[in-house]
């Protein structure tokens, strides 16, 4: 589509921070978009870098701090502008109830999206956080506004369970079944996700992140095995 390949402008209506390193923005305008579809995101004369949307009416992105690009972002205020081309991707699919949503950091917003479809399509909806310390959480205050249960782990024990995200999953999983998973953040977490979906068989859809430099599935940055993120995911079905 051409949307999907040229940036626009939009306003940012206003920030929201989230902890030390990451803020929410939302702008002023809406996409029709999936959860876990992404935008690129330009600044002129600095770069442009791929991002989950958070919430697409209006449009919401969770940012993180973590090198120029993020800096430079951090750095814009209300009423300043920054360029979005897409939605781009394939996004989750509303699977079976209940949900279990996995977040690993800054890999909750596209979960927070999934999970305001999941509740307006009345699921019963479980999410399991988890950070290195608990600074690092993001958006638990927001999946609670939805009434989702929620769990948290955290690396050093300073919020919740000590220990990985995924070894929370699978606590909460035998104490209640879901019908289906769903889950976004480090590649590490991911594949422990993907083997405990196997290992519980159950139908799990994870959202990968990448080094993606067009978006279109031209220049081959974001590889993924045999399949490129940005074309064949950022979200894959595990069987």
């Amino acid at each position: 589509m051409l949307e999907a390949r040229l940036p626009r402008a939009y306003r940012i209506a206003r920030v929201e921070p989230e902890n030390e390193t990451t803020s929410t923005y939302v702008m002023e305008g809406s996409l029709d978009a999936t959860p876990g579809q992404f935008v690129m995101a330009w600044l002129p004369g600095i770069d442009e870098k791929p991002f989950s949307l958070a919430a697409a009416d209006p449009i919401t992105l969770t940012v993180a701090r973590v090198g120029p690009f993020t800096t430079a972002f951090h750095g814009l205020r209300p009423g300043e502008r920054v360029w979005l081309r897409g939605p781009v991707g394939h996004g989750f699919a509303l699977g079976r109830a209940p949900a279990l949503l996995v977040g690993g950091g800054y890999g909750a917003a596209p979960l927070w999206f999934l999970a305001q479809r999941l509740r307006a399509a009345g699921q019963v909806v479980r999410v399991a956080l988890g950070g290195r310390t608990a600074v690092a959480l993001v958006l638990e205050h927001r999946f609670a506004a939805l009434g989702c249960a929620i769990h948290v782990a955290t690396d050093d024990g300073s919020r919740g369970r000590r220990g990985v995200v995924t070894d929370l999953a699978r606590e909460v999983f035998a104490a209640d079944p879901a019908g289906a998973l769903y889950g976004c953040g480090p590649e590490p977490m991911l594949h422990a996700l993907e083997a405990l979906a196997r290992d519980l068989h159950a139908p799990c859809q994870l959202s990968y992140e990448a080094n993606m430099m067009c978006g279109l599935g031209v220049c081959g940055s974001c590889a993924h095995g045999d399949r490129l993120v940005c074309r064949d995911g950022p979200v894959f079905q595990i069987s």
